[in-house]
């Protein structure tokens, strides 16, 4: 019976340790950009993307929304799959600058690339995504 206990309580620490190691880092410059392309480019989740934005990301955010208010975006709506790899980084202490390709794939088979500048800074001890932009 003490085997099956000490079993049952190791299974459970491993399913605990790697579900505590899922999640994104968001005390790091990578994580809360990622989290923001995520929301930005992978769920089309605006006003969550808007929480990681600061400065010139922000208004451009802020003008991505009122340009889709209105627009209904729900469970029919026919969203492309979006996925991204990070192709270069660069991490100072206060200031950092990611660059992604992303593949977004319709649902007629059809993909085409983009590339993704996301540029972060460290304000009040929390990085935020501070501008981005989009190139072929």
């Amino acid at each position: 019976m003490k085997t099956y206990s000490t079993l049952l309580g190791g299974i459970v620490g491993l399913m605990v340790l790697l579900t505590s190691g899922c999640g994104r880092d968001l005390s790091t410059a990578q994580g809360v950009t990622e989290e923001f392309v995520d929301h930005h480019y992978v769920t089309f989740d605006l006003q969550k993307a808007k929480a990681y934005a600061v400065s010139l990301a922000l208004d451009k955010v802020n003008d991505e929304i009122r340009l889709t208010t209105g627009q209904k975006i729900d469970a029919s709506t026919q969203k492309p799959r979006v996925n991204y790899r990070l192709l270069e980084k660069k991490e100072g202490e206060r200031r950092a600058s990611f660059l992604f390709e992303g593949t977004i794939q319709s649902d007629d088979g059809s993909s085409f690339t983009r590339k993704w500048l996301i540029a972060a800074r460290k304000e009040g001890g929390q990085w935020r995504v501070s501008n981005f932009s989009e190139s072929d």
